[in-house]
């Protein structure tokens, strides 16, 4: 079973790009079924690659490898071992970890996380879906762990004609959520139910940073979700913390991390702490009618593009709550605003945050540029692994 592409695409494959689209295609011999591995020709012959086939999808072969070498056990058992120890290696101050990071890790759609000894799993194309097994059998080789979640349940899923998948695949999913720590702070994570797969893992470096200008400042969270960047700056010395989420839930649970750290926390922290349930848009512009102003402005919000034809509006609603943040902050205030749509460009976002400062009628300056964290690597040859943007400003 074979693709062959048209003449002139095997350009993206020769620099090791990981997808082949549908409109590459020039005939598939063969009748390969979804998940099948199968071998990418040159229109004139030339061997190129070994692929997972996906139907459904645009993106019609994903490739699990650039060497004629067979796709089985020992192939999935060597790139599993060689993420683990990538991420060994990068000693980070915690035990909730991304493990594999798809393509990056030469597994496309494959996403393991690590919560202390619970593995979170996300199979979220054909061919990850085909060998999941096998996958789980050579996750079991990495360690002693008390669960392999599945967490397939992302709308992505769709798009490669596959159903929602959810439940334990070993082991026995813990009664409350898994305890990890980072930073020395704790923090529970919700892998049956939380947002992504339990936690958001790829702020982890961002929270460090924030916390170096968080003394002494009076902080609004926004999307503030289970507290974790409000948790880092009241240990830092911020006067105060407001958070807004739309999820009681969320805000319980961030209630319950503020418990669980007490001791890691100033003892003026039990006041300097609020919460308020309800639509960020909306609160904001309250605040800014009551007149209420902050030092500190963190804008981390869900993603608002999920496609190429939800950007223009997805930019509205950036320029809209930057806007808002821009008139609450006072004089030397900092402004963290990200952006995790991947489909959002780094160029556009930064000048959607431009706009709403003008518009806003203040001055700022960026002082610092920000992405997801060490354990979320952007390959070379993957550039869209790159999804986390984030920016910080000091206005004036």
């Amino acid at each position: 079973m074979k693709i062959i592409l048209k003449a002139g695409r095997e350009r993206s494959l020769k620099r090791k790009h990981p997808w082949i689209f549908s409109g590459a295609v020039h005939k598939v011999e063969g009748r390969p079924k979804a998940g099948d591995t199968i071998d990418i020709y040159s229109n004139d012959g030339v061997w190129l690659a070994k692929a997972a086939f996906s139907p459904s999808s645009q993106i019609i072969g994903r490739i699990w490898s650039f060497e004629n070498k067979e796709i089985d056990e020992a192939f999935f058992a060597h790139r599993i071992s060689q993420a683990f120890q990538r991420r060994h290696q990068l000693d980070l101050p915690s035990n909730a970890y991304r493990a594999v990071y798809g393509e990056s890790d030469s597994l496309p759609g494959l996403i393991v996380d690590v919560y202390d000894n619970c593995l979170c799993c996300q199979f979220l194309s054909a061919g990850v879906e085909k060998w999941k097994d096998v996958i789980v059998k050579c996750l079991e080789d990495q360690g002693k762990w008390q669960v392999i979640y599945d967490r397939s349940d992302a709308n992505v899923r769709e798009k490669e004609g596959l159903l929602p998948a959810k439940g334990a695949l070993r082991g026995v999913l813990p009664l409350q959520p898994v305890v990890i720590t980072e930073n020395k702070l704790k923090f529970l994570a919700d892998i049956e139910h939380g947002h992504k797969t339990g936690f958001y893992l790829d702020q982890r470096e961002n929270r460090q940073i924030m916390a170096q200008y968080a003394k002494k400042r009076h902080v609004l969270n926004c999307f503030s979700y289970t507290g974790a960047f409000s948790l880092y700056a009241l240990r830092h010395g911020a006067v105060s913390v407001t958070n807004i989420d739309t999820s009681a839930q969320a805000l319980a649970m961030g209630k319950e991390h503020f418990r669980q750290n007490m001791e890691l926390l100033p003892e003026s922290a039990p006041d300097a702490w609020q919460d308020v349930e309800g639509d960020v848009f909306s609160v904001l512009r309250q605040f800014r009618a009551e007149g209420r102003r902050f030092d500190m402005i963190i804008l981390d919000p869900p993603k608002f593009a999920e496609s190429q034809a939800e950007v223009m509006r997805a930019s509205r609603g950036y320029k809209d709550i930057n806007l808002l943040a821009f008139q609450l902050l006072n004089p030397n205030g900092v402004l963290f605003t990200f952006s995790c749509s991947g489909l959002m460009p780094p160029d556009l976002f930064q000048k959607i945050v431009a706009d709403a400062c003008l518009d806003a009628g203040r001055d700022a300056r960026i002082i610092r540029r920000l992405s997801q964290a060490a354990d979320h690597p952007i390959s070379l040859n993957f550039p869209e692994a790159s999804y986390l943007k984030g920016v910080v400003c000091l206005v004036d």
